[in-house]
């Protein structure tokens, strides 16, 4: 089974190439059977510029600011994610082999520029980082919760990252 990862650039303010959203398909498609996803998921990623992520945050998460990336998951009962994602049974797809839409992703080039900068590796890797990174939050890790929860997802980003070949 094949993951559906769909990709849409609203932003003109970064080049955004066929190579950078095939890595950042590479990467989400890593995480995910890194992960041991069962079946194929269905995330949608949306590439956009500073102000609009601003927006966004302001509006989901009361923070005015710019971000790099947001997550939207479908599912947020961590017992969905006990042990790797469970589908609702009311949800059950019909179809064995119909991908399950978990969430979109949204990433801010500008930002993940200017991060890439800051941190002294390529826009590619900081995109890739930022694609996993909000990828596991859509399988319910949130490195918000406790510093043991960071110090597990910061674990699992970079051994993903490894696997792909991006490293620091």
């Amino acid at each position: 089974m094949k993951h559906k990862i769909y990709t849409r650039n609203d932003q003109k303010k970064e080049p955004l190439t066929p190579a950078a959203r095939a890595l950042v398909k590479r990467a989400i498609t890593a995480a995910l059977d890194y992960e041991q996803f069962e079946g194929a998921a269905e995330v949608s990623v949306t590439f956009v510029d500073n102000e609009a992520i601003r927006e966004l945050n302001r509006d989901y998460r009361g923070k005015d600011a710019p971000t790099d990336v947001l997550s939207f998951p479908l599912f947020e009962d961590d017992e969905d994610f006990d042990d790797g994602f469970v589908l609702p049974p009311d949800l059950e797809e019909d179809e064995e082999d119909a991908p399950t839409a978990i969430g979109d992703i949204v990433i801010s080039v500008e930002r993940a520029k200017a991060q890439a900068e800051e941190y002294g590796h390529s826009y590619e890797r900081e995109l890739a980082f930022l694609a996993v990174h909000s990828t596991l939050h859509l399988l319910g890790y949130d490195h918000e919760r406790s510093p043991e929860e960071d110090a597990e997802q910061r674990r699992r980003q970079e051994e993903i990252l490894s696997s792909i070949g991006q490293t620091r």
